[in-house]
């Protein structure tokens, strides 16, 4: 069976949030249009804790997109985003859940940031969606949302390991930088990742 992983598709990523992707919003009506295509349909949230050691303003002296060693990782300096119970944290408007049959929530402990779906970045701590794919019988992922060179890339990289034949779908993402998503998707070719548009799914 073949999932669809639908990625942080929340307004603080959109055009006008607080960390927004470039086109983000131009993602929307494509992952609408995959969702019928797919037997199981499964969206993700950034869900952080208010104080979260992610966001810059956590770190006197240091500004958005700057890096430090948190706790050993290395880790990007974020404007505070999709805090916990905030509208910018909710699910986009736009976005059809109406096929979505559960929500993951990452990035929840304080100390430790989770691009991935799969994983936090430490990969201490499983979010427990490997098994509930395999539960479900699926086989094939398909990776759609934001931001195309963290969330969407580490969530594809994690699936790719868990066993999972993976593929990204490439228009309904968009990156936050277009040489970070080049790098990312050379690295999930190597790993035996698939890059694939919205038009060939559909017409799969």
């Amino acid at each position: 069976m073949k999932a669809l992983l639908l990625i942080d598709i929340q307004p603080d990523f959109l055009p006008g949030g607080r960390l927004a992707v470039p086109e983000g919003d131009a993602i929307i009506p494509l992952a609408n249009a995959l969702q019928p295509h797919f037997p199981l349909v499964v969206a993700t949230q950034d869900w952080h804790p208010a104080r979260h050691q992610s966001f810059a303003s956590q770190h006197a002296g240091q500004q958005p997109f700057n890096r430090i060693d948190l706790h050993g990782l290395d880790q990007v300096l974020w404007p505070d985003h999709c805090v916990q119970g905030s509208a910018g944290a909710e699910l986009a408007a736009g976005l059809d859940t109406s096929r979505v049959e559960v929500i993951f929530r990452k990035g929840t402990e304080v100390e430790i940031d989770s691009y991935s779906a799969f994983f936090d970045n430490g990969h201490r701590k499983s979010t427990g969606l490997a098994d509930y794919l395999r539960g479900r019988g699926v086989r094939q992922v398909y990776v759609a949302g934001l931001a195309a060179d963290y969330c969407v890339y580490f969530t594809a990289k994690d699936a790719l390991q868990e066993g999972f034949e993976t593929y990204v779908v490439e228009d309904a993402t968009r990156p936050i930088s277009t040489e970070g998503f080049e790098q990312a998707k050379e690295d999930l070719r190597q790993r035996g990742g698939h890059l694939v548009t919205t038009a060939q799914v559909l017409a799969g």
